[in-house]
């Protein structure tokens, strides 16, 4: 007797390309989502959204490269993606929260926000480094789009949070987003944090840190997550001064290789 071919959606030597996919659709989802939210005024649950997508951006790619799941059609879907999630959610929710009531002013400052967006996201696509250029993968050219999209939506987490409390920021958030588009597209070095070596006698106070983050994220949501914007605008000065260490490091190390060569 003749065995029967058991039905397979995908073959198994491909199957490893399938959940790196799905966790960037489902990065996707929650983004759309998040427009329908911000227009039925859960402004709360809108940010919450676009939040977790970014977490998932985050995830698919190691993810991919974990079970080695990577694949062209995994790039340029993530790519899409991304500007759906964080070049256009992001900025309709803050459109429906604040900008609207800019009236054609607020709506350009959308639009400048998405077009930086997708020239950022089209220029990540083509960037491509040299040999003696690693290095340069820690570090990203302008802030990424899930960053651009979650800043816009700091004045937003700050009202959510007590610190609206002593003072009221929402007349920052056309200028947050203008400054954001700049950054979206500029050189400004910013840290990717792809390649991020722990200490054997450090994991423990970083499953700590987690431990913490975890408790913090689920008690004081909004004043954590306003925090974390905080942290990472502080945290780009840092980026563009370790870039530049870098950069003269690896510029005396090609200098001293071409004196050796000579001699």
């Amino acid at each position: 007797m003749q065995k029967k071919n058991k039905f397979k959606v995908v073959s198994v030597n491909k199957s490893r390309y399938i959940l790196p996919s799905v966790l960037t659709l489902i990065g996707v989802c929650l983004g759309i989502t998040s427009i329908k939210l911000a227009m039925d005024g859960n402004f709360g649950f809108a940010v919450l959204f676009v939040i977790v997508a970014a977490i998932l951006d985050g995830l698919d790619g190691r993810v991919a490269r974990m079970i080695k799941g990577t694949s062209d059609f995994g790039k340029e879907l993530d790519s899409l993606t991304d500007f759906v999630s964080f070049g256009i959610a992001p900025v309709f929710i803050v459109y429906f929260w604040e900008l609207n009531e800019l009236g054609r002013i607020g709506w350009l400052i959308v639009l400048l926000f998405s077009v930086c967006c997708v020239l950022r996201l089209a220029r990540f696509n083509l960037t491509k480094f040299d040999n003696n250029e690693e290095w340069k993968m820690n570090f990203f050219q302008g802030i990424p789009s899930p960053a651009g999209g979650c800043l816009i939506l700091f004045p937003i987490m700050y009202d959510l949070s007590i610190f609206s409390d002593f003072y009221k920021i929402s007349n920052f958030s056309p200028y947050l987003v203008i400054l954001s588009s700049v950054l979206l597209i500029s050189k400004v070095p910013t840290f990717s944090f792809k390649k991020i070596v722990v200490q054997r006698q450090t994991t423990l106070f970083l499953l700590l840190g987690f431990a913490l983050f975890f408790v913090s994220i689920t008690q004081f949501t909004y004043e954590t997550l306003t925090l974390c914007c905080l942290i990472y605008l502080s945290l780009i000065p840092v980026s563009i001064l370790n870039y530049r260490s870098k950069l003269k490091n690896s510029q005396n190390e090609e200098l001293d290789e071409d004196q050796r060569d000579i001699l």
